[in-house]
C-alpha cells in the first residue's frame, strides 16, 4: 500500500477502492468484495495507528455549514494577506464558456479538482442529482449563465461504466435541456448547455485493460442497458484519469487566452501583494 501511495502521491489522496484496484493489477490481490473490505479494514487500521497519514485516503466524511469568523482584526487582515499572495483568476472568464465537472464518485472530488482547479473549473458530486430540486438548480445557473452572459455550459461527467451510472448522467442532461426547451424555446437546448461523458467509455474499458464485472441483475436499469460487463471508474490509475480530465477540459479552451491569463495573474498577483499593508499594520 506504501508503494502506490508513493507512486501517485501527485494524485492524492487516493479512494480505498483506487488501492485496491492498483493492488489487483500490479501485485495480484483477490479481486472481490470479502478483499476489498479486508483491505479497507486494514487501511483504517493503519491510519488510526498513524502508520498512513489521514489525509492520504478519501472516504465519505461529515458535512458541514460555516461561516468565517474572526479572533480579532489582526487575524482578519492576516486572512486578507494569505488570499492576495494566492490570488488566481478566473480563467474561463475570457473563454467565453463555462466548465463544470460531475463525479459520481463523491470520494474522487479532491483529486479531480487538483487537476479542474488549474482551470478554475468547480467539481460536483453527483449524489445529490436524484433530486429535482439539484436538477432544477443546475438548469437555473445554466439558463443565467447563458441568458445574462451569453456564455454556454459545458458539463463533463465522470461515472462508473454501469447501467446506474449512465442513467444517472442521462437523466440530469435529459432534464436539464426539458428545462431548457420550456424556458429559452427559440434556442436547441445543446446549444446553452453541452453534457458530455468523459469517463469511463467501453473504449477506456479495452484499451486500459481494466477489470469488469456482470451487471448486477438486482439493477432495474440492467434490463435495457446495452453493455455487458460494467467497471468502476476508480479501476483507472489516478494519473491517466488526471490526463484524460486535462485534455477533455482543454478541448473546450483556448490555449492562447489560457497562457495569457496564467501570466496576467501573475503580475496581478504581486500588484496586489504590493497594495495589501504588512502584518501589524492597520
Amino acid at each position: 500500500m506504501e508503494e502506490i501511495l508513493r507512486e501517485y502521491r501527485a494524485q492524492l489522496p487516493l479512494t480505498a477502492r483506487q488501492i485496491f484496484y492498483r493492488m489487483v493489477g500490479a501485485h495480484n490481490y483477490p479481486k472481490d468484495e470479502r478483499a476489498y473490505e479486508r483491505l479497507t479494514n486494514i487501511l483504517v487500521r493503519a491510519r488510526r495507528a498513524r502508520l498512513i497519514p489521514f489525509e492520504y485516503i478519501r472516504d465519505d466524511g461529515a458535512s458541514v455549514m460555516r461561516s468565517d469568523h474572526y479572533e480579532d482584526k489582526e487575524q482578519f487582515y492576516g486572512h486578507i494577506r494569505s488570499m492576495g499572495e494566492n490570488y488566481t483568476r478566473d480563467k474561463l472568464a475570457r473563454q467565453g464558456l463555462d466548465v463544470r465537472i460531475y463525479c459520481e464518485a463523491a470520494g474522487m472530488m479532491p483529486q479531480i479538482r487538483l487537476v479542474s482547479d488549474d482551470y478554475s473549473i468547480p467539481v460536483y458530486s453527483c449524489s445529490g442529482f436524484d433530486s429535482l430540486t439539484a436538477k432544477y438548480d443546475l438548469f437555473t445557473d445554466v439558463s443565467r449563465a447563458h441568458s445574462w452572459h451569453g456564455r454556454r455550459t459545458v458539463v463533463l461527467h465522470l461515472g462508473d461504466y454501469d447501467p446506474s451510472g449512465e442513467s444517472i448522467f442521462d437523466v440530469i442532461a435529459e432534464d436539464v435541456h426539458t428545462f431548457l426547451a420550456d424556458a429559452i424555446p427559440h434556442k436547441d437546448p445543446q446549444d446553452v448547455a453541452l453534457f458530455k461523458r468523459v469517463a469511463l467509455t467501453p473504449a477506456m474499458v479495452e484499451a486500459y485493460s481494466l477489470p469488469t464485472a456482470p451487471p448486477k441483475s438486482s439493477d432495474s436499469r440492467t434490463r435495457g442497458w446495452e453493455g455487458t460487463q460494467t467497471c468502476q471508474l476508480e479501476a483507472l490509475l489516478p494519473d491517466t484519469l488526471a490526463d484524460i480530465i486535462r485534455e477533455n477540459i482543454e478541448a473546450f479552451l483556448s490555449e492562447e487566452i489560457l497562457d495569457q491569463d496564467r501570466e496576467f495573474e501573475l503580475e496581478e498577483r504581486r500588484i496586489i501583494a504590493k497594495a495589501l499593508p504588512a502584518p501589524g499594520q492597520d
